[in-house]
């Protein structure tokens, strides 16, 4: 697909590889949701979804020669490395489930108060270790808790409902909803570090049971390379 886009628009394409130490060439397999970047230099990943032995996508590719191609591919000479993800999701890690950069130093991320619920752990361990990230000037990030939404449970599977995985657009950005007290509050806080964007809910309990909702179900386009014949 991304050839076949490249093809349509008249853009140049990459295939990032990693040489390893055998002298071959492995490909690097990344997927949208398991990186999140400020435009600025810093990315955010989790360490079970890029340096797990769980649905591995980088055999033998080590966590300094994942940073090495982010900075060659991606110029990112910051990473900020969390632990897992959310119950249910089966990428086993996505970032975009659990945290996502608002600004160049501002971060939200997912938070459960509930001490038996098993996103509880996880995610003060994902908390704590954004609490003690820098920015390259030395400064905290600006951190925003959002809340989860109670459980979502289909044919006796937990899925991995999460605000977190909202999709940002031109003039709005889209958060997914789950019929959930929480709905509310989760809206007014993205509101709030979006001033400038019309924050809309998207019912997306329908679409969680694909095991994703908004973020993972689109890809970005730059507007500059927009075509009526794509």
């Amino acid at each position: 697909m991304p050839g076949r886009v490249a093809g349509l628009l008249g853009l140049p394409e990459w295939k990032p590889t990693i040489e390893l130490a055998d002298g071959s060439a492995r490909p690097v397999v990344l997927e949208g949701g398991s990186i999140d970047t400020n435009g600025a230099g810093i990315l955010l990943a989790t360490e079970e979804c890029l340096l797990s032995e769980v649905q591995e996508r980088n055999p033998c590719v080590s966590r300094e020669e994942l940073e090495h191609t982010f900075y060659d591919f991606l110029g990112i000479d910051q990473v900020i490395w969390l632990g897992g993800g959310i119950a249910g999701d089966d990428t086993h890690g996505h970032v975009d489930d659990i945290c996502r950069f608002v600004g160049d130093a501002k971060i939200v991320t997912c938070v459960e108060p509930k001490k038996d619920d098993p996103n509880h752990e996880p995610l003060a361990e994902n908390l704590k270790r954004l609490k003690a990230a820098r920015t390259r000037d030395g400064k905290q990030f600006t951190l925003v808790e959002l809340p989860m939404p109670r459980p979502v449970v289909f044919e006796e599977q937990r899925l991995p409902a999460s605000y977190a995985n909202f999709y940002i657009a031109n003039e709005l950005v889209l958060a997914p909803t789950f019929h959930d007290p929480n709905d509310r509050v989760a809206l007014n806080m993205l509101a709030e570090v979006f001033p400038g964007r019309e924050v809309i809910g998207i019912h997306s309990v329908d679409l969680v049971w694909g095991l994703g909702t908004l973020h993972c179900m689109t890809q970005q386009q730059p507007a500059a390379h927009l075509s009526s014949g794509v």
